[in-house]
């Protein structure tokens, strides 16, 4: 299980995210004491998202080598020793438009953002990055991270590719977490259309091809089959993010008194696992690791 965590400014910042209860935004000497309950209970990573003091055009915070990652990068090293530390690639978190890439004449632009992608993953490993996870959905993207690793020495660290990522709805409370809602349109230009299960697979074998160690979909409930389709396609390990949508829902049902929070917890994650997922990516983890 990796657990993901949103680092903010400041100093003993807990502010919880209204539509994920019990998720909160946390300033960096928190998330330190994060990734110690999380090293504690034997989770195998937390991911780490940035949510930066100030945002542009271009995101420059996310390859920043003193960004609000990096900072805590190095403070959760100094602390923490058995715990991989894999950092969420992208723009979105950043930029003052909320798009994943560079924006010109209001549509992205997906060459130039690579750079800024691969000096992001750099900056992050030279922080102490053990794995880095892109996200953006760019096309070449893992390719251009694994030449720029390659080329600054880090041949080692493997790439976690968001390799079939939906177009979904359920990414709402995540982006009131991250302050990343798109400013105009949307990101169906870049991210994958819900109906089509084929290019899923597509997706997944190019990123493969292009050097990638992990693949990943996203969202995990409402794509099942898509983990099960690549789980019987492809080798490497396969993760799953049951997203910000997925436990905004779980949490408001349960608090309604619908549902029974903790089989549901278990029984949605099960199905994950169940389907084919190696890896999951979510915000229960920590719970989790005490129930299981």
């Amino acid at each position: 299980m990796i657990y993901p965590i949103f680092v903010c400014p400041g100093e003993k910042v807990r502010t919880e995210v209204s539509s994920m209860p019990g998720q909160f935004n946390v300033s960096t000497d928190n998330a330190v004491q994060l990734a110690r309950e999380a090293e504690k209970a034997g989770i195998g990573g937390i991911l780490l998202f940035g949510i930066p003091p100030e945002k542009d055009e271009v995101g420059s915070d996310a390859y920043d080598e003193n960004g609000i990652v990096q900072k805590a990068l190095r403070a959760i090293r100094e602390n923490v020793r058995d715990l991989l530390l894999i950092t969420d690639v992208c723009l979105c978190e950043y930029t003052s438009h909320g798009h994943c890439g560079v924006i010109k004449h209001n549509d992205v632009q997906n060459d130039p953002t690579l750079k800024l992608l691969a000096d992001a993953a750099v900056s992050h490993v030279r922080a102490g990055a053990d794995m880095v996870a892109p996200s953006d959905m760019m096309d070449g993207r893992v390719a251009a991270i694994r030449q720029a690793l390659d080329s600054d020495g880090f041949t080692n660290t493997p790439i976690m590719a968001y390799s079939a990522k939906y177009a979904s709805g359920f990414y709402g409370p995540f982006r009131e977490a991250a302050g990343s809602t798109p400013k105009f349109g949307d990101r169906r230009s870049y991210q994958m259309d819900p109906p089509n299960a084929r290019e899923a697979l597509r997706e997944i074998a190019l990123d493969i091809e292009e050097g990638a160690d992990i693949v990943m979909v996203k969202p995990a409930m409402a794509y099942l089959d898509i983990i099960a389709r690549a789980r019987e396609e492809f080798d490497l390990p396969l993760a799953a993010y049951q997203v910000s949508g997925e436990y905004a829902m779980i949490e408001a049902a349960a608090r309604a008194g619908w549902i029974e929070r903790e089989r549901i917890i278990l029984e949605t994650t099960t199905a994950i696992k169940r389907a084919g997922a190696d890896i999951l990516i979510t915000y229960y983890a920590l719970e989790l690791a005490k129930m299981l």
